[in-house]
């Protein structure tokens, strides 16, 4: 565990810090240097793919949802905005702080997320969906797996995980530094496959769904939908 307890300390000390201030603005509307607007771009559409499915369902408005990760807002805005039941959480006092900001702003007070400073696995309570997105990049595989066992046993119906895929192009990018930034600048940056996350889901009784892929130039992130049997 001493592995994992590393992890959760840069990745909190990352984003209460430097990372606070780089990543706020990557998930904004201001100016960026052209990587970061890539990044942007990326994970706004994962965002994006992520809400077009809750919505094609047509039952967000009062649905129970755990934005676990929520960074700033930017996946429980919007379901808000949808009707959705927000509870979002994150590693980081600051990002929450923000979160909380722009849901004031985009919201009105009106069905306003409730947001937590809480790492995953201390996470509690039961929703209808369980969603984490691009958290997993911060950790090993083996760390991974204990991290969706609790997440899948918060979910009453759905889970939905992204990480980024191990692939050999993938990894040779990572060495080659041409993927994720330098340590000074970021966290480590851990890569997953996809046949192993599927048996973490399986091994806690869900079935993929629905799965995309966004890929852009410095971004890449696998979106799997479960279902819980």
């Amino acid at each position: 565990m001493a592995n994992a307890i590393d992890d959760k300390t840069i990745v909190k000390d990352y984003f209460n810090a430097t990372g606070f201030d780089r990543w706020r603005r990557i998930y904004g509307d201001g100016e960026v240097n052209k990587v970061q607007k890539d990044i942007r771009i990326g994970h706004q559409q994962t965002i994006d793919t992520v809400v077009d499915w809750l919505k094609a369902d047509d039952n967000l408005s009062g649905l129970s949802i755990c934005d676990a990760g929520c960074g700033v807002g930017s996946l429980s805005i919007p379901l808000a905005l949808e009707g959705a039941l927000m509870y979002g959480s994150d590693i980081s006092e600051k990002m929450v702080g923000e979160a909380q900001k722009r849901s004031e702003e985009s919201l009105k007070f009106n069905n306003l997320p409730r947001f937590m400073v809480q790492d995953l696995e201390g996470l509690g309570g039961k929703y209808h969906t369980v969603i984490c997105l691009d958290v997993l990049i911060h950790y090993p595989s083996e760390e991974a797996v204990t991290m969706i066992s609790h997440l899948a046993s918060l979910a009453e119906s759905r889970l939905i995980l992204s990480f980024a895929p191990k692939t050999l192009y993938l990894t040779i990018l990572k060495k080659i530094g041409s993927l994720f930034p330098g340590p000074s600048k970021t966290t480590r940056a851990y890569q997953h496959k996809e046949e192993d996350i599927i048996q973490i889901l399986q091994n806690n009784g869900f079935t993929v769904q629905r799965q995309a892929m966004t890929s852009t130039s410095f971004y890449y992130s696998r979106i799997l939908e479960a279902i819980r049997n």
